[in-house]
């Protein structure tokens, strides 16, 4: 691993990232109708899912391939969820309303009630969050399960791929894609640790998503699906943008 941190600082010693002081999400408050926006006015000609790269039909149904096996949550492997890279955990528990609650969150039987539940229903800055599109990536829900809300990593070369057919490794409470997925995380984390006060990255994970950043550049679809977020949404994420911009493909 020693070798890993020593290329993710050269590589971060070398670069230079501006970024403008924005916002993060204001227009959009709900997360139904993010999940809603996104099918029907960013994905509906791009319905294929983030980790394994499976297409998924109108009905959200995922299209397996043959190697596809998994040994858990096997129900789930057969349809497409929305997921945040970012889980809302990461970023939900620096409102008091997920810790410890508020008045307004009492059920019928009059039994308070806390966590993620409570922040949706007491703080806009939790909603607005939690509905930020460019946090959410179709994923085979299988796939959703598995990576919980356990941070990524890289992890050593020997540990077994737990999904084969998306190259998807776990090791305890880490995770790792597959190369083709961590630009557009890291540009995700990047923007999240940009936009919103109330979410920071560690320094080590600020690393690796730097390293991550230049290792594997923006794509063709991350920069259509960053212009059709930016024009619903309103704001940019200028961790795709601009390299998009300077390729000419922010069109």
């Amino acid at each position: 691993m020693s070798n890993i941190v020593c290329k993710y600082a050269l590589i971060c010693s070398m670069m230079f990232i501006t970024t403008s002081a924005l916002a993060g999400n204001e227009r959009i408050m709900s997360f139904n109708k993010a999940k809603n926006d996104l099918k029907n006015l960013v994905y509906y000609d791009h319905h294929q899912t983030f980790y394994c790269h499976v297409p998924f039909d109108v009905y959200n149904k995922t299209i397996l391939p043959a190697d596809f096996y998994i040994t858990k949550h096997k129900k789930r492997a057969g349809r497409m969820e929305w997921e945040h890279i970012i889980p809302a955990e990461n970023f939900g528990r620096a409102f008091r309303e997920w810790r410890e609650g508020d008045p307004a969150c009492v059920n019928r039987k009059g039994q308070p009630f806390k966590g993620r539940r409570c922040a949706n229903k007491t703080n806009n800055q939790f909603r607005m969050m939690q509905a930020d599109m460019y946090n959410l990536y179709p994923s085979v829900g299988a796939v959703n399960a598995v990576r919980s809300n356990y941070n990524f990593a890289e992890l050593p070369e020997d540990v077994d791929f737990i999904i084969d057919a998306c190259n998807f490794k776990v090791l305890g409470h880490k995770v790792e894609p597959a190369d083709m997925c961590k630009g557009e995380i890291a540009r995700t984390y990047l923007y999240f640790d940009s936009e919103y006060p109330t979410y920071s990255m560690s320094k080590q994970s600020r690393r690796m998503m730097d390293a991550w950043n230049v290792l594997y550049p923006v794509t063709p679809w991350e920069c259509t699906r960053a212009k059709r977020i930016e024009e619903i949404q309103g704001n940019p994420n200028p961790f795709v943008k601009e390299p998009c911009i300077e390729q000419g493909l922010y069109r």
